[in-house]
């Protein structure tokens, strides 16, 4: 594994060696490239683009680029200029992680108010943010103008699934740096060695993840996930009438919600008291003036971080789906393609047997058009519900 800031970012090691390229030309180079307009391929660049697949650990490859730029050592990983960076807390770091489904225009006209800023440490103000791909054809034209006329020592770290999720004009902008997906061995040593994770725990983790790191740790930590998955993989088997398909669409959906509510509920109730407190509301008996709109604007975007999350959650089942309808498929055909997901080889095979390859990629096809029905937010229940009779009439002999 990498040392210093680098030590988690599993199998990137193109990646990291591009990024310490980078750090090591440091200042002279990116003062260079904004007085040519341009930059070398192989130094810094003022705007960056993370991009690749879930789990490929783009975000944390953007902050520990951060923290590298920031410590005098290049990434030791142990300074406090690495510890701040990397937690957030660092005063020349900004982190942006949006909980909403889009970053508005008013968040992008803060950050670059923020980025223009003078670092207080004297090397680079540099701002991430995780989620570029949802920032607002409006926040877009906000942030233009600060990405073609950065401030002198100003670093913009983008973080995206591809560069085609983000606006064209941002993205031509930045210098395009591509993760890939880790391999299996490699997710496996990093459970064993940073969470204490059983090795046949963590290869099982690792297989049934796909390379998607934050899955693979959940899977290794979280008995409650590990029933989930195998919940949702036993579906396909047990959806033989329109009644059962409408029964587990239902509760897929609800299952979400609760999950949403439950990681909402407690951030919910604290960001509300801490609105009353400033407003005043309450004290004395008082109800400020605009308190009401104030209290009404948070319970909104409230309620777009739920709906966020619990996307977010049927997302997670479809990605379970598609490696499931991927298994079929592979016991299907005459080649011995190992299962992903061996351990419900006892699923898979009989639903292999009763289908056809056709019918398998129909349903993988209808996965993905439940993806894409989602993300342009059709009503989940009607979502699950298509999706559930696909499935069943994939599995009918």
């Amino acid at each position: 594994m990498t040392e210093g800031v680098w030590g988690e970012l599993v199998g990137q090691s193109k990646a990291v060696a591009v990024l310490r390229r980078a750090v090591a030309t440091g200042s002279d180079a990116l003062s260079h490239a904004r007085q040519a307009g341009t930059h070398n391929p192989h130094s810094m660049s003022h705007s960056w683009l993370f991009v690749g697949p879930p789990g490929s650990g783009r975000s944390n490859a953007a902050r520990a680029f951060a923290a590298a730029l920031q410590c005098s050592r290049g990434g030791c990983g142990h300074c406090n200029d690495c510890r701040t960076s990397l937690s957030g807390a660092h005063p020349d770091v900004t982190l942006l992680r949006t909980e909403q489904l889009s970053i508005g225009v008013d968040e992008v006209r803060a950050l670059v108010g923020r980025a223009n800023v003078s670092p207080v440490g004297g090397r680079f103000q540099v701002v991430v943010v995780e989620d570029a791909d949802r920032i607002t054809e409006r926040g877009a034209d906000a942030l233009l103008k600060a990405l073609e006329e950065p401030a002198p020592k100003t670093v913009w770290l983008l973080c995206a699934p591809s560069a085609d999720d983000v606006i064209v004009t941002i993205r031509s902008r930045c210098r395009e740096l591509r993760l890939v997906t880790p391999d299996d061995d490699s997710v496996t040593q990093l459970l064993i060695e940073r969470d204490g994770v059983s090795p046949a725990l963590a290869a099982h983790s690792a297989r049934v993840a796909q390379g998607h790191i934050g899955r693979a740790r959940m899977l290794a930590r979280s008995d409650t996930a590990r029933i989930r998955r195998r919940e949702v993989l036993t579906l396909p088997s047990r959806l033989k009438t329109l009644t059962d398909c409408l029964t587990a669409a239902d509760n897929l959906v609800k299952s979400s919600a609760e999950e949403a509510a439950q990681a909402t509920g407690e951030m919910d109730a604290r960001e509300l008291a801490d609105l009353q407190q400033a407003l005043g509301v309450g004290a004395r008996g008082t109800k400020p003036r605009n308190a009401a709109a104030a209290i009404r604007d948070l319970e909104d975007q409230q309620k777009m971080r739920a709906k966020r999350m619990q996307r977010d959650s049927l997302d997670r089942v479809l990605t379970e789906l598609t490696g499931y309808f991927r298994d079929v498929l592979a016991a299907q055909s005459s080649t011995d393609i190992p299962l992903i997901n061996q351990d419900l080889a006892d699923e898979i095979r009989p639903f292999a047997d009763r289908s056809t390859g056709e019918r398998t990629i129909r349903a993988l096809d209808a996965v993905l058009a439940a993806r894409t029905a989602l993300e342009n937010n059709v009503a989940p229940l009607l979502v699950m519900e298509s999706l559930m009779v696909s499935i069943a009439h994939a599995s009918r002999s």
